[in-house]
C-alpha cells in the first residue's frame, strides 16, 4: 500500500531534489520499483530559453539507480515533452540526475566507475545491476567529461614505456607530469611519430614552458625532445643507468658461475673438484645480494655477499664500483662535483664495466644534468606500477582505447 507516509519517506531516501516518489512496488528477486515525477510544472525551451507550461505528451521509461541496502532500485520516470509557446515546437524536459539516452542515473554511473577503477568490469557487472556494455558506456561518458586533452601548465615531463603484453615486444609510451605525479597520456605505441603527434597537439606555448624532460637511455626520445622542446634540459634517468650497471654485473656473475661449473666437470682430482665446488657454492643464489642496495640487505643476504666476495675478486670489485656510483647519485648535489666524481669512477671502471662505461660517456651531459634538481623516473616508476596493476585486471576491456580511458580516469575521475 502506498501511504502518504511511505511516499514521503521514500522521497527523502531517494535524495533527488527535482522529483518526488508517487508510488512504489517490490518485485521478488528483482528489486524495488519507484514511480517518480518531477515537482516542476514547467520546463525551459533549449532553443529560445522561454519557460513553457504546455504539456505535449508523456514519455515513461525505466532506469537503474543506486541500490537500497540489498535491494536493487529501478526508477520509472516520466520525462515529459512540452511545447514552446514561442517556437511552437515540442521539446523534452531536462532531468539533472540522468544523462540523455541513458538507462541509469548519473550517481549509479559514478559509483560503478569508482568500483571498476578498484577492480575490473566483469567483477563489477556480476555483482551489480549493470551490464559490461553499460559500464564501457559509462567509462566513455566519464572520459568526455573528465579527461584532459592537454595539460595547462607543465615544467617537468617524464617519458617512459610499459609493455602491453609481456614478452611480446608490444610497448606503449607513458607521459607523466613529474611535479604533480600525474599521468598525462598513455599512447598505443612508443614510436617517435606517435609521441610527436601528442606533443604537437599540446601546442608550442606549452612545450616552451617545459624545463626538464626525464628519459631512459634511448636516443629516439632524446632527439624528439631536442626537436620539439628546445628549452628543456634532457635528463638521463639515473635508475636506467643503474639498470645498465646491474645488468653488466649480473652477466659477469653468470659467466663466472658457468666457468666454475665447466671446471668441475673437467676436474682431474677430488681436491681440485672440491675447490671449484666451494667457489660454486659461494656464487649460488648470489644475484640479489649483489644487485640489491647494500644497506637494504638482510643478515642472510649480507653473509652471502661476504661469501661471494671471498670466492670472486672480480665480483668484489664490480660490486664495490656499483655501490660507489650509486652513492655518487645519492649524495652529490652539484653537477660539477658530479662530473668530477663520475670521471674518477669511469677511470676505475674501465676494465670491469666496459659497456656501462661507454654508455655513461655517451650520455654524460644528460647524466650530470640529474645533479641539478635530482630529476629522475621515480614518479614514473610508481605510475607504471599502478598501470601494470590496471593492465592485469583489464581483461574486461576489449581494446586499447578502453584501457587508456581506464588508466587516465584513475587520475582525473572526480566522483
Amino acid at each position: 500500500m502506498n501511504s502518504k507516509k511511505d511516499i514521503k519517506v521514500l522521497t527523502q531516501l531517494l535524495k533527488l531534489k527535482s522529483v518526488k516518489v508517487v508510488s512504489h512496488r517490490q518485485y521478488q528477486g528483482v528489486g524495488i520499483m519507484l514511480q517518480i515525477e518531477s515537482i516542476n510544472s514547467e520546463s525551459i525551451c533549449p532553443r529560445c530559453g522561454r519557460k513553457s507550461h504546455r504539456l505535449h505528451q508523456n514519455h515513461r521509461y525505466i532506469i537503474k539507480d543506486l541500490p537500497m541496502g540489498e535491494q536493487q532500485v529501478f526508477l520509472e520516470i516520466n520525462k515529459r515533452q512540452f511545447k514552446c509557446n514561442k517556437c511552437q515546437k515540442p521539446f523534452s524536459e531536462e532531468l539533472d540526475f540522468v544523462d540523455s539516452r541513458r538507462k541509469y542515473t548519473k550517481r549509479l554511473a559514478n559509483k560503478t566507475i569508482q568500483k571498476v577503477l578498484d577492480s575490473d568490469i566483469h567483477s563489477v557487472a556480476e555483482k551489480g545491476s549493470v551490464t559490461t556494455e553499460e559500464i564501457e558506456r559509462m567509462l566513455k561518458d566519464a572520459s568526455k567529461n573528465s579527461l584532459i586533452t592537454r595539460p595547462s601548465y607543465l615544467k617537468r615531463l617524464g617519458i617512459d614505456e610499459i609493455a602491453l603484453v609481456k614478452g611480446k615486444g608490444n610497448y606503449c609510451a607513458v607521459l607523466v607530469d613529474l611535479d604533480n605525479s600525474k599521468l598525462l597520456a598513455i599512447l598505443p605505441g612508443r614510436t617517435q611519430e606517435i609521441i610527436k603527434e601528442v606533443l604537437n597537439s599540446w601546442g608550442e606555448e606549452l612545450l616552451e614552458q617545459i624545463e626538464e624532460v626525464s628519459i631512459d637511455l634511448w636516443r629516439g626520445y632524446k632527439s624528439l625532445v631536442n626537436e620539439l622542446i628546445p628549452n628543456a634540459q634532457v635528463v638521463a634517468d639515473r635508475f636506467h643507468v643503474m639498470t645498465q650497471i646491474n645488468k653488466e654485473l649480473d652477466l659477469e656473475r653468470k659467466r663466472e658461475k658457468r666457468k666454475v661449473e665447466d671446471s668441475i666437470k673437467k676436474s682431474k682430482s677430488q681436491l681440485e673438484k672440491d675447490q671449484h665446488e666451494k667457489v660454486l657454492d659461494g656464487l649460488k643464489k648470489s644475484k640479489y645480494p649483489l644487485l640489491k642496495n647494500e644497506e637494504d640487505l638482510n643478515e642472510e643476504q649480507k653473509n652471502k655477499l661476504y661469501q661471494v666476495k671471498e670466492v670472486s675478486p672480480t665480483l668484489k670489485v664490480m660490486h664495490e664500483l656499483k655501490e660507489k656510483i650509486r652513492m655518487i647519485f645519492d649524495e652529490t648535489k652539484d653537477w660539477l662535483q658530479g662530473l668530477f666524481q663520475l670521471g674518477i669512477w669511469l677511470l676505475k671502471a674501465k676494465e670491469n664495466f666496459p659497456v656501462s662505461r661507454k654508455t655513461i660517456i655517451r650520455w654524460i651531459d644528460e647524466i650530470i644534468a640529474y645533479f641539478d634538481n635530482g630529476t629522475n623516473s621515480g614518479v614514473i616508476e610508481g605510475i607504471n606500477n599502478k598501470l601494470k596493476l590496471i593492465k592485469r585486471s583489464a581483461y574486461g576491456f576489449k581494446n586499447f582505447e578502453n584501457f587508456r580511458v581506464r588508466c587516465l580516469l584513475n587520475w582525473y575521475f572526480d566522483c
